[in-house]
């Protein structure tokens, strides 16, 4: 062991506190990231993966690291857990630092107390492993049961909070969907009772409507259990629905930090606007005329004048040199939302209709949809058979947000407008005639 190894050993604490320190605004602090560098190799072939990144998590948020593939999101969250080591900076959990050398006594409690869900459920399960020896594991290793009759029923207690049925602890993972494999790594995160889970693209694996299902699960646990999430993800449009906070990374860089809202409001760097341009619209027109703003990273000149992560005010952070952060502050202190999305206006339909706002609006609108908005052919016949009711149950439905039972609504009572209009139509064509 060389001298700095030792060195970092004696000044590491043996054991967790009970509590970590305090923000300025009255908040624990559970992790702090401070100036990390994580590099891979050594001389010519070095890879600097991760450049002074800083950043802080409070207990009982959920903190998303986003960036495109190769920025350094899953690099970051292997060196929480201790994988990856940090060349530069350190890591603190409760104010300890755990990142280097530290006892064995404070590993056992790091372990115990941070835990991961990877991004491939399948490769992350043991194959030859039944369910129940998966998620016992992490209480055989750390003893957390008192007999027998006690594992058991924290595991058939867990396994059922994930969804799954106590009878599914006999099987192996390759008899499960990647949705369940999901469940079951989350349950074998879950089960030692963690005050930290790194999620690791947790939902990119999956079919989208089985995303939903994770991610509420995920919700629930953090509602019940005070869990706290560092939620590694290269899609905001998911992020921005669940996160707290926001920090995004490019190319190891941190580049901006800032609440949900606030980042989605006001995306000051030029790399975030370019993530946010990407975000699908759900709505075919417009995303047809939409236009990509594509980050260039020649703009920016550092030549010179060094950049440097700083707080520009309403706890939002940009990464650039002095003359940016100015602009970035100006820019913050006007106070008018950032247009990231644009849509040209070649058709005339669409020059008719949405800025950004209502392109975002009707994509959280999609989201929001309830359950019931199923447009059941039901409710047409019905509109059909009595057309004024069905027209006042639509603008009802409309104003719901239950768009496709309104649609369906409309449809039939529209329709039943045209046939009883046609049949009132012949009846006096007939009745002339007849009296003719």
């Amino acid at each position: 062991m060389s001298k700095e190894e030792k060195k970092q050993l004696s000044s590491s604490a043996a054991h967790l506190p009970e509590h970590g320190p305090m923000s300025p605004d009255g908040r624990e602090i559970l992790l702090q990231v401070k100036n990390v560098d994580i590099t891979f190799g050594t001389g010519d072939t070095a890879v600097r993966a991760v450049k002074n990144a800083s950043f802080d998590i409070y207990k009982g948020e959920t903190f998303s690291l986003v960036g495109e593939s190769g920025s350094g999101k899953t690099t970051v969250g292997r060196a929480v857990i201790r994988v990856n080591p940090c060349s530069a900076g350190e890591i603190d959990y409760k104010g300890v630092r755990i990142s280097g050398k530290i006892p064995k006594s404070l590993d056992r409690e790091v372990i115990r107390n941070i835990q991961m869900v990877f991004q491939d459920p399948a490769a992350s399960l043991n194959e030859r492993a039944t369910v129940d020896y998966i998620i016992s594991e992490g209480l055989y290793n750390f003893h957390l049961f008192e007999n027998e009759a006690d594992r058991v029923q924290k595991v058939e207690t867990i396994i059922e909070e994930v969804g799954l049925l106590p009878e599914h602890l006999t099987r192996y993972p390759h008899e499960f969907s990647g949705g369940q494999r999901q469940r079951i790594g989350i349950a074998r995160a879950m089960v030692m009772q963690p005050e930290l889970v790194i999620a690791d693209e947790p939902i990119s694996a999956l079919d989208v409507s089985i995303r939903a299902q994770v991610l509420n699960l995920m919700k629930q646990f953090q509602r019940e259990h005070g869990v706290t999430y560092l939620f590694i993800a290269h899609d905001l449009s998911v992020v921005r629905f669940i996160s707290d906070r926001i920090a995004v990374i490019y190319k190891g860089n941190i580049v901006e930090v800032a609440e949900s809202e606030e980042l989605f409001n006001f995306p000051l760097h030029p790399y975030t606007h370019s993530l946010i341009s990407a975000i699908p619209i759900p709505d075919p027109k417009l995303e047809k005329h939409k236009v990509l703003y594509t980050y260039d990273p020649s703009i920016h000149d550092y030549s010179t004048d060094q950049p440097e992560l700083v707080d520009i005010g309403h706890n939002h952070w940009v990464y650039g040199n002095k003359k940016e952060i100015e602009e970035y502050k100006a820019l913050r202190e006007s106070n008018t939302p950032v247009k990231s999305i644009t849509i040209t206006d070649n058709d005339e339909e669409i020059s008719k209709k949405i800025d950004e706002s209502e392109a975002i609006h009707a994509a959280d609108s999609i989201k929001e949809r309830p359950l019931g908005d199923t447009g059941n052919v039901f409710l047409g016949v019905l509109s059909f058979i009595f057309s004024i009711l069905g027209l006042i149950a639509a603008f009802i439905f409309k104003s719901k947000n239950y768009i496709r039972n309104y649609r369906m609504c409309k449809k039939g009572a529209i329709a039943g407008f045209i046939f009883k209009g046609i049949i009132l139509l012949l009846f006096g064509i007939f009745l002339i005639i007849a009296i003719l």
